[in-house]
Parts: structure tokens; C-alpha cells; sequence
């Protein structure tokens, strides 16, 4: 069957979808709406999100209702309130000809007496989340005796955030001649008991394999030392200039610090997770959907729901340790016929979860290097170039403007303004480049990474100046008591510099340690940058900058350091006492 027409699917409904760009039915639209509309059975269908679920079991209960009998004839429940509003409004866009059709979405976070008035005043089909619906039950403010078609969408996800007894509850107050639509993108053993305690011989249908992994979407993994996964993760996102990605990450307190410092590190990016209010959830999901944000990071749980069509790259921060919960990760990218990219950023002992993964979606990953920085600035330069070329001139806005335009730039020939436009766009950009380290994998580390290349550069130094690695030529080299255990890299010690002393600060080489660092500066700006650190605190810690004599020095620091916090530990102690 090539056409809704063939599939049985009346004009009304067949003209609003046509308006919406349905044109042929997606595979599992063509297995699902004739088995509805033809007869009264229970399916299992097992396809990713994104293959057009939502149109598959709408248009055949939309087509099924009797619109002269105003109560509720369908159910379709779903894991979260996003997803509700999703599905609800899918169905208003798949109805917008069917006269006097009314579907309600019901939901925690909203006024329950707003959707217990519209419930009274009649409704055809209901999309509600598991807990709010028990509550209209409990409350006999909604009756479910006349509901024919109960849907469970994304049912191993509801299995997941604890739902079982709710589905149970829910389940026992809809007759028992209903039928039953279970979706799902995974068939866990959870759901198997569901089907053999509430479906009467379910006819399964599967799109691809089980537990597979959307076909058009290619799988990649980075291997990194932990430590370097969120520089891994800014390289990855700079590699992709068109980015429009969500990063997964597996607790609250991590999602909201890698978003933080994609932030501060100027990225358009925000975080999704179980601390927000409903307003702020609201707010992040409408920025990103409308793409004004670049990346979102999420917790799997917020994540659900989140229905967007043209993600490009799924980014793990890690892998999960539910393999199945990669499965619904990955399907959130390479929807609607669209190819996608999932990455997954990973350390050495992550390495045998990619073999089971494999094995679970039936494809193999790719192995990749964290990209380098002069192949990032030459694939942003020419991502930005090729946005030259396409851009669309407004000629009759601008064409009062530029004849004082070409005046102000007439002495400047066509390179050099070239040049200027480029560097004004990427200057940042190459800095930071030119000073970060490469990053190496953790197997390469020890025979040629970054670690051998800096001790065989610096020991030659130390023979030169007699033990005291020597800055280079022009240049003063300076210590200061703050490392890489305070969060600090290549990019955030030059802000950091540049922040605190005013004119800009060239800075060159610049060598982390855990608990302090090096860096070299032009000779004759030295005492002033030494100036404009006196007297800092951070967080009661006194900072220290000075130009770097004995490399010996950060030992002496920070065993006076330490002495130093003991005592006022011992000074707090006897004030209590």
C-alpha cells in the first residue's frame, strides 16, 4: 500500500494531513492503521521514536471515534507531560476537519480543576500521563466505561520511571473488549508480562530488528582520559560547526555543570534535568525546539519526550549502564528520514559496553581521534565561508549604506579585508587552539602522548638554565598557586589573566600542574600582571603570582599553604571550645 487513500484513511483527515507534508505512509503507518481501522485487536509495535508512531495509532482512533457520543472512547498514555502535549497536539493538527472531535490532554504541573471542567463538558479522546489520570479516577471526575482503544506510547520507558502499578490501576477500569496498542522502541521483559496479563493473542510488529538502533543514524566513540572528557566534548561540538545536539549525561548535578561551563566557555547551550521547575523545563525546551539553542544537556528522565525532528548529533558523556537506555539516546537523532550522528565520549574501562551495545542494535562503532586544532579552525573557517556564499543579500535594505560603506573601506583591498572579516569571526577561536594540547588517548599516552613530548621539551629547558625551565626569548615565565584540581585549562588561565589586568596580556607557553601552573608572558608586562594579583583572595585562599625562579617553589607553596589552613582549622577549634 503506497497511499493513505489505500490504507482506508477518510478525506478529512487525509486533506489536514497532506497540509502537514504527509505524502506516503512511513513503514509503520502502512503495518498499523489498516490493522486498526479493519478490526478490534491488540498490537505490540516495536519501532524507534521519530518513524511516525504518533500518526500511526492517531489517524485509526481519530477515524474510530463516534463523535455523537461525547466521552472518553480513547486513552493514550505516555511517560511525561512533553510528550502529552506532543501527542495531544498531533492529534488537533491530524483532526483540524473532523467537526466537533474534542481531545484533552491531562497532566501533572497543570491546573486540574481547568482539565476536570473541560472533562465534564465532554471529551472524545484523552492523552494523559499515568499519574493524573489515576487522580481524575480516584476523583470519579473522569469514566472510562465507554473507551474502546487504550495506547500505551513509549511503554518501556513508563516501565522505567516506575509506572507498572499505575499502568495496572489503569488498566483494570477500562473494559476488558477493548483493544490495546502497546509501543515501544525496546521489548524488556517488563513489558512481555504486560502483554501476556492484558493483551488477547497481540499481533507484534517490528520495524527493523528488536532493540535496533535507527538505521540511519551512524554510531562513533572517542576514548579519552576522564579528566579530558569536557575538552574532548568543546572539540567534538567545535569539529560539527552546525551542530543542533543534545548531550546526555547521567546525573543532575553533572548535566547542570557541563552546561554551566559550555556557557561560560560561549557556547548557546543549556541544561534539562529534574531540579528545574516546570516553568524553567518549559523555558529550556521552548529556546531549543525554536533553535535558539546550539546544545542541550540532559538527564535520560527530562530528555523524554522531547520530540524534535531535526536533531543531528547525540552526544553520551559517558555510557549508560541500562544498554537499552543508549538504544532511546540514539533514536533521538536521524528522525524523519534525516541521517544522524551518535557519539559517545568514553574512558578506557567504558570500552567493553560498546561491544555489548553492538550487539544489542546490530551495528558496530566507528573509532575515532579527537580532532585536532588546526583541522577544528579550518573546518569552522570554511563552514563560515560557505555561509558567505549562501547568505541572502537584502539589496534594497543595504544599498542606501554602502556607498559610505566603500568610502570607509576604499583604501583597503579585497584580501585584506577578507582577512579582517575571518579574524574578527575566529580570532578567539585560533587562540585557543594554538595554546590547547593535543589529546591523546589513554593507550597512546605512555609510549608517545602528550606527556612524554612535555617532559623531553622541558627537561631540555631545566639543562639550560641549570634546573630552572627557561621561558622563551622575550618572554618571562610565571607561577601561579591555581591548577588543573581548580578547574583551570589553557583557555580559562588566559581569561582568567585578561580579566585582572587591564590591555590585553599575549600570553605564550603554558604548563598545568594539579595544584598550580605556569605561564610565560612578554618580559615587560611581567610586573605589571604581578600587580594586578596582589592581594586577590580566591575563596579564602590567597592568591600567589610571581615571576618563576625555582622550580622547587610550588612544593614550599603549598606545604605553606596546608600549614597555613591547619592552623586556622586549630584557631576554630579552640574559639569553641
Amino acid at each position: 500500500m503506497n497511499t493513505f487513500e489505500e490504507l482506508g484513511v477518510i478525506p478529512e483527515i487525509r486533506q489536514a494531513i497532506e497540509e502537514l507534508g504527509f505524502e506516503n505512509p512511513m513503514p509503520v503507518q502502512a503495518e498499523v492503521i489498516p490493522q486498526l481501522l479493519s478490526q478490534k485487536r491488540d498490537i505490540i509495535a516495536l519501532a524507534q521514536t521519530g518513524t511516525g508512531k504518533t500518526a500511526a495509532f492517531g489517524i485509526p482512533v481519530i477515524q474510530k471515534t463516534d463523535i455523537s457520543l461525547v466521552s472518553p472512547q480513547t486513552v493514550i498514555l505516555c511517560p511525561t507531560r512533553e510528550l502529552c502535549l506532543q501527542i495531544a497536539g498531533d492529534l488537533t493538527d491530524f483532526s483540524t476537519y473532523v467537526e466537533d472531535i474534542k481531545i484533552l490532554p491531562v497532566y501533572g504541573g497543570s491546573s486540574i480543576e481547568s482539565q476536570i471542567r473541560t472533562l465534564k463538558r465532554g471529551v472524545h479522546i484523552i492523552v494523559a500521563t499515568p499519574g493524573r489520570l489515576i487522580d481524575l479516577i480516584n476523583r470519579k471526575t473522569v469514566s472510562l466505561k465507554h473507551v474502546h482503544t487504550i495506547v500505551l506510547d513509549e511503554a518501556d520507558e513508563m516501565l522505567n520511571m516506575g509506572f507498572s502499578e499505575s499502568i495496572d490501576e489503569i488498566l483494570s477500569s477500562v473494559p476488558e473488549n477493548r483493544s490495546m496498542l502497546l509501543f515501544s522502541a525496546t521489548m524488556p521483559k517488563e513489558i512481555e508480562k504486560i502483554t501476556r496479563k492484558y493483551m488477547n493473542d497481540p499481533v507484534e510488529i517490528t520495524i527493523g530488528r528488536k532493540n535496533e538502533g535507527a538505521q540511519n543514524v551512524r554510531h562513533l566513540y572517542y576514548m579519552v582520559h576522564a579528566k579530558d572528557k569536557y575538552l574532548a566534548l568543546k572539540r567534538i561540538v567545535d569539529y560539527y560547526p552546525n551542530i543542533y545536539g543534545i548531550v546526555f549525561c547521567r546525573t543532575r548535578k553533572e548535566t547542570q555543570e557541563i552546561a554551566d561551563k559550555l556557557m561560560q566557555d560561549g557556547y548557546d547551550a543549556d541544561a534539562l534535568h529534574g531540579d528545574l521547575s516546570q516553568v524553567q523545563r518549559d523555558y529550556v525546551m521552548s529556546k531549543y525546539r525554536n533553535h535558539n539553542l546550539q546544545i542541550l544537556v540532559a538527564t535520560d528522565v527530562a530528555a523524554r519526550g522531547l520530540d524534535v525532528d531535526d536533531v543531528t548529533h547525540i552526544i553520551n558523556y559517558g555510557l549508560p549502564d541500562d544498554y537499552e537506555v543508549y538504544t532511546h539516546r540514539s533514536g533521538r537523532t536521524g528522525r524523519a528520514g534525516k541521517t544522524g550522528t551518535s557519539i559517545s565520549i568514553i574512558h578506557i574501562k567504558e570500552k567493553g559496553k560498546i561491544t555489548q551495545i553492538e550487539k544489542l542494535i546490530h551495528k558496530q562503532f566507528e573509532k575515532r581521534s579527537i580532532p585536532k586544532g588546526d583541522l577544528i579552525c579550518e573546518k569552522q573557517l570554511f563552514n563560515f565561508v560557505d555561509k558567505i556564499e549562501k547568505v541572502k543579500v537584502n539589496e534594497e535594505e543595504i544599498d542606501r549604506l554602502l556607498p559610505s560603506i566603500f568610502r570607509k573601506l576604499e583604501w583597503l583591498g579585497k584580501e585584506d579585508i577578507i582577512k579582517r572579516i575571518v579574524s574578527l569571526e575566529f580570532n578567539r577561536l585560533i587562540e585557543y587552539y594554538k595554546q590547547a594540547e593535543d589529546i591523546y588517548e589513554p593507550e597512546e599516552r605512555s609510549s608517545k602522548g602528550r606527556r612524554e613530548d612535555t617532559w623531553t621539551d622541558r627537561t631540555s629547558r631545566r639543562q639550560k638554565g641549570g634546573g630552572v625551565v627557561q621561558p622563551e626569548k622575550g618572554y618571562a615565565r610565571l607561577f601561579i598557586n591555581i591548577g588543573k584540581m581548580d578547574g583551570v585549562n589553557p583557555a580559562t588561565l588566559m581569561g582568567f589573566i585578561n580579566e585582572h589586568v587591564k590591555g590585553k596580556v599575549p600570553v605564550g607557553r603554558i604548563d598545568l600542574m594539579k595544584n598550580f601552573s605556569f605561564f610565560e608572558i612578554p618580559e615587560e608586562l611581567a610586573s605589571k600582571v604581578v600587580k594586578s594579583f596582589r592581594g586577590m583572595y580566591i575563596e579564602d585562599r590567597k592568591l600567589v603570582v610571581e615571576v618563576s625562579r625555582d622550580e622547587n617553589k610550588p612544593q614550599k607553596e603549598k606545604r605553606q599553604f596546608y600549614e597555613s589552613f591547619e592552623g586556622k582549622k586549630k584557631k576554630k577549634h579552640k574559639q569553641k571550645r
